[in-house]
């Protein structure tokens, strides 16, 4: 294949680079589409590179694989949650799955974690790095908000926010009250509370995700 031949091949399948990279985005809106246009011509790249007659497979069937493969790649990149994390989780979700069709109802996440730590780990990284992550793109079209921290209003309403808060936190129990204190307010990790608690980091995790939906639960009661 010349220069000139492998030149035309990739400017021929743009557009399903294109086509696969938006289908993509309407699924996961928070990516920006033209960094996976750019993944998948990377993959294309590669298509074309690679691509043996021989095997009988049509190069546009072939490249679509490979750029759809690419793609799927620069978004776990932009995850801030760890791969091992995720499937962690999606194996979790498959036998909480089983189990329903066995026994007829749907197994909380805490019996899983009970055979298996590492789950508690997964969830707990998916709720930490998710929920507070900053890395994410804003959706094409949003704004940034004004910045109102001078706003008399505003400095009202986030101080009875924060008792608001402060009141649910102290309904916790001991331990899940000293957690959440000492992560969030204290800016301590989960594993460096594991000594001063005398439980293991499974435990941790497990009563930090414990005091965080009896916060929701609570807050949402009183919102």
């Amino acid at each position: 294949m010349t220069a000139a031949e492998r030149e035309q091949r990739i400017r021929a399948l743009l557009p399903l680079v294109r086509g696969i990279a938006r289908r993509v985005h309407r699924m996961v809106p928070v990516a920006d589409v033209d960094d996976l246009i750019g993944d998948g011509c990377v993959g294309l790249i590669r298509a074309v590179d690679a691509f043996d007659p021989a095997r009988g497979v049509p190069l546009e069937h072939y490249a679509r694989r490979v750029v759809l493969g690419a793609v799927l790649n620069g978004l776990r990149r932009m995850d801030p949650v760890s791969e091992r994390a995720r499937r962690t989780m999606r194996h979790a979700a498959a036998a909480r799955r089983a189990q329903a069709q066995h026994d007829g109802t749907m197994p909380g996440f805490n019996a899983l974690e009970q055979r298996s730590p590492a789950i508690a780990a997964a969830r707990a990284e998916v709720h930490r790095r998710t929920a507070v992550s900053l890395d994410a793109k804003l959706p094409r079209g949003e704004r940034m908000e004004i910045d109102r921290s001078n706003d008399p209003q505003s400095i009202v309403g986030a101080r009875l926010e924060r008792e608001r808060m402060l009141a649910a936190i102290a309904g916790l129990a001991s331990r899940e009250r000293r957690i959440v204190m000492a992560h969030y307010f204290a800016e301590q990790r989960l594993r460096e509370l594991v000594e001063p608690l005398g439980i293991s980091p499974q435990r941790v995790s497990q009563l930090h995700l414990h005091a965080l939906d009896r916060l929701r639960a609570t807050l949402t009661a009183t919102a």
